[in-house]
């Protein structure tokens, strides 16, 4: 700095600050990262399925694949709940004899 030059003080860059702090958090939210542990197994090779069969990168597939189970994906999938079918077991007696065929204990194999 120059003679009789005097420091600018924070108040100048004020607006700057501020700025540049709308702009650190737009960027936060719109890039936001997730680390979610504890994925089992079967849901981990179903996603990376599904992202090989779409041609897709996994954080792609993840991201489709959450969009879609919130309801945020446009059209959920439709899921069978199985109500036409509900209470409308008839006893049968071959299936009763082998379901309690399945429930006898072999007590040679016990021992």
């Amino acid at each position: 700095m120059g003679a009789g030059a005097s420091r600018p003080s924070l108040g100048d860059f004020s607006g700057m600050f501020d700025l540049l702090a709308t702009d650190a958090c737009i960027a936060y939210n719109e890039c936001m990262q997730y680390t979610i542990r504890g994925i089992p197994a079967a849901v981990d090779n179903a996603l990376r399925e599904r992202a090989r069969a779409a041609g897709k990168s996994l954080n792609e597939a993840a991201v489709d694949a959450l969009a879609e189970g919130s309801g945020m994906a446009g059209s959920r999938r439709k899921r069978r709940d199985l109500a036409d079918i509900a209470r409308t077991w008839k006893a049968d007696k071959a299936v009763e004899t082998a379901l309690a065929d399945q429930d006898r204990v072999d007590e040679d194999l016990w021992r």
